[in-house]
């Protein structure tokens, strides 16, 4: 079965970033470092048949909602919740079940920054 998992992570228009755009009050050498981190997981994820697609996103201030309400078209910029952590990014994994996908998701060094949401994939016309 498929997972997505959602990374979450506050911005900060603070040194040291971590994924293009993406800016963690780490400091260079550890950002670099925690990104080194998630490579490898990368590899490691693909190498044991988990990992299918994984992207950064760029920052939420690049990001429009788009609403239709009433048959009109609003949209606003950036994210829609006020919070301080924005999806940052996702990994999309094959796991047996949710526990493994939360095993995979509880291993992904940005877990340790921000948090990881795990999701199943519908599958139109899937049962389950």
């Amino acid at each position: 079965m498929r997972y997505i998992c959602l990374v979450y992570l506050e911005e900060k228009p603070l040194e040291g970033q971590l994924v293009p755009g993406f800016v963690v009050d780490l400091g260079m050498s550890r950002a670099h470092e925690v990104a080194k981190a998630c490579n490898a997981y990368d590899e490691e994820l693909q190498s044991r048949g988990h990992l299918i697609l994984g992207h950064p996103l760029s920052p939420s201030d690049n990001a429009i909602t788009v609403r239709v309400r009433d048959g009109k078209m609003s949209t606003t910029d950036g994210p829609f919740a006020e919070t301080k952590e924005v999806l940052g990014g996702f990994i999309l994994v094959e796991a047996r079940d949710l526990n493994e996908a939360i095993r995979i998701a509880a291993e992904m060094p940005l877990a340790k920054l921000g948090s990881i949401e795990v999701r199943p994939i519908h599958v139109a016309g899937a049962s389950g």
